[in-house]
């Protein structure tokens, strides 16, 4: 993508993009670093609720998936340009999304005494697979969509189905 198309897209010319940031590179990284803090901020605010951590997660899959479908630009610039950040750009990156991970560990390990951190990882990662990959497909009604990963979601993880996720 061009500097002219950046500029474009955010109502000005190519080269007043430069007044704000110093090259395309910082434009990914602001790009990446904020989505990363907006999704660990909002998995804090989710784990700081004072519910149950069964309800706790079914609020962390309904705020990745209002994620995932309100903003699949991001996700697909994640998957395909996070390689070309600059190495401290791209800790920065790291360490915020294991934050964010670690905090649904914390709440799948609380929920299922029996299972190791790694496996509570595991599960993690899992869900965001599920989750991130609606940017890849055709979504017709972002709605059901989202009903469906919340489901599938939810019975990956072992939660009861029985009542729908409180918004």
């Amino acid at each position: 993508m061009s500097i002219e198309d950046i500029g474009g897209a955010a109502g000005i010319s190519g080269p007043a993009l430069y007044r704000h940031f110093a090259s395309k590179q910082d434009v990914l990284a602001h790009l990446l670093v904020g989505v990363s803090r907006r999704l660990l901020d909002g998995g804090r605010n989710v784990v700081a609720s004072d519910v149950t951590d069964e309800e706790r997660l079914r609020r962390l899959i309904a705020f990745h998936t209002e994620f995932a479908l309100t903003d699949p630009d991001l996700i697909r610039v994640q998957d395909r340009d996070l390689a070309s950040l600059a190495p401290a750009e791209a800790r920065l990156v790291r360490r915020t999304q294991r934050a964010y991970v670690e905090l649904w560990v914390a709440v799948l390990a609380r929920l299922d005494p029996s299972l190791t951190l790694e496996m509570a990882r595991i599960k993690a990662h899992a869900t965001f697979g599920l989750i991130n990959s609606t940017p890849h497909s055709a979504i017709p009604d972002t709605e059901v969509t989202g009903r469906l990963l919340e489901e599938m979601a939810l019975a990956s993880l072992g939660v009861n189905l029985d009542r729908p996720i409180a918004r």
